[in-house]
């Protein structure tokens, strides 16, 4: 069993959040009694710590405020969880590494022996593999913008750049005239950032990239709205027009499917782009490192295809369904196509 300092640390860990615990709960955490866990509760009391007590049958402990936690209160998870996000984090927003690195020496230097050792032994080497669709990294004085307005709730006004993050002209096929945006909720999918947003000019739920916005906040306000799905996540990844652009890979192409924008758009990889035909059709736009890797990816969506662009794709669906036919026979198939000689895309290539 835990020594009672070790025990009022731990408690003071769970009563942190700021979340109503009930008595059971933090019994099973501390792994005592709940006559024991009222006793650490009265001790963080003794130490000045303001525990306040909620009756009833949804009631429990929580921490007041009006007293500090002293620094560092992290138990083993939560020293788990700082390494590996703070290791993580530069992958999606960019100029965080040096910063990233020293605030982990600097939290490793005021943690306890046993867990410096635990975050020592999480030292990340990043790896990126032939089927990861990642994002590069976003600015974070743009991230911070628009993260303050979602707080502070103020209207934006926001612009639409390229993937390189020019902005279209007013004479250019993709130029989108400045728009008054409420943004409302800030969501992370495939290593991209998503503003959820209603415009005030269309008067509808958009959901923009926001590295591909240039957004000037405004000091009008506004309220909260019924957010136009429960699941913002599933908002997010239905929404085919949210800002995409295909990502950067040695063989990209695209095909009709039979399917709708909402249904393509919630199962695309990252970095694909999806275009609405009609109700029931829609253009899909992706990459791989090969022309069977495309081919691959679009049979995943197990629906019709046609108007497949360029050749190619053609050619390796045609391979592909060969294949397929004959593994069911016993039969061989074709033989594959040529491999590109280096099959890994370049780092931090992708702009989708």
């Amino acid at each position: 069993m835990a020594s009672t300092s070790h025990r009022a640390l731990r408690l003071l860990s769970l009563l942190g959040t700021g979340a109503l615990r009930p008595l059971r709960e933090l019994a099973t955490a501390l792994g005592v009694s709940e006559r024991t866990a009222r006793r650490d509760i009265e001790t963080l009391r003794r130490l000045g710590y303001p525990v306040t007590t909620v009756h009833g049958p949804d009631g429990g402990y929580r921490l007041g405020s009006g007293h500090p936690l002293p620094p560092l209160v992290f138990d083993h998870d939560q020293a788990v969880a700082v390494a590996v996000a703070l290791q993580t984090a530069p992958s999606s927003v960019f100029g965080l590494g040096e910063g990233a690195a020293r605030a982990l020496v600097t939290l490793e230097q005021a943690m306890p022996t046993a867990l410096r050792a635990t975050t020592k032994s999480l030292r990340l080497t990043s790896l990126r593999n032939y089927w990861e669709f990642p994002a590069p990294p976003i600015d974070p004085a743009a991230l911070t913008a628009v993260g303050a307005a979602v707080r502070h709730r103020r209207v934006l006004v926001t612009e639409t750049l390229r993937a390189d993050g020019s902005r279209p002209g007013p004479g250019d096929g993709d130029f989108r005239p400045a728009r008054r945006v409420e943004p409302h909720h800030l969501v992370v999918w495939a290593g991209r950032w998503y503003l959820v947003a209603y415009d005030l000019q269309d008067e509808r739920w958009r959901v923009h990239r926001v590295d591909r916005l240039r957004a000037r906040p405004t000091t009008r306000s506004f309220g909260a709205r019924e957010l136009p799905h429960g699941d913002l996540a599933h908002f997010v990844t239905s929404s085919h027009d949210r800002g995409d652009s295909p990502a950067a890979w040695p063989c990209t192409g695209s095909a009709r499917l039979d399917l709708p924008a909402r249904v393509v758009a919630r199962w695309a990889p990252g970095g694909s782009v999806i275009e609405h035909l009609d109700g029931e059709h829609c253009r899909l736009t992706l990459g791989a490192w090969s022309w069977a890797g495309v081919a691959g990816i679009l049979a995943t969506f197990d629906t019709g295809l046609s108007d497949l662009h360029p050749p190619e794709l053609a050619q390796a669906c045609r391979r592909l369904g060969h294949r397929m036919a004959a593994a069911g026979t016993g039969e061989p198939g074709p033989a594959r196509e040529a491999a590109p000689r280096d099959p890994s895309p370049p780092p931090h290539r992708d702009d989708g």
